[in-house]
């Protein structure tokens, strides 16, 4: 289960409509860095260093996880890039981030997150 503890990770940028050349500047999203995330709320929080405000991706607003090894027009060495795809106002965005530098422990994690996905979905419905 995806706790609240913070790690370590890195984000890579937020492309509008999956274009690599197409970032978005807006809302903190434009710059890239080092820093950490956590879950929490049914959220994606992302705080890179030196920032006081984190990126929140709320899962509802997923609509699709892909697994890559690079992301807006910059390679992540090889380490698996988790590209999360999501509705905002300025549309729909594709925000990447690397988790980890292991592939098997960054695949448990987007099948967790899928899974709190499904199960927020289930809740809306009911």
């Amino acid at each position: 289960m995806i706790s609240v503890e913070k790690k370590p990770g890195h984000y890579l940028g937020t492309e509008i409509n999956e274009k690599w050349w197409r970032r978005c500047m807006r809302d903190g999203l434009f710059a890239r860095g080092n820093g950490e995330y956590w879950f929490e709320n049914s959220c994606l929080f992302f705080r890179r260093h030196l920032t006081n405000e984190p990126i929140v991706i709320s899962l509802s607003h997923v609509l699709d996880i892909k697994v890559g090894k690079w992301h807006s027009g910059k390679w992540a060495g090889g380490a698996p890039v988790v590209k999360i795809i999501w509705k905002k106002s300025a549309g729909r965005l594709s925000s990447g981030f690397i988790f980890s530098r292991d592939a098997a422990e960054t695949e448990l994690l987007v099948q967790e997150i899928r899974s709190l996905i499904q199960t927020d979905q289930g809740k809306r419905r009911a």
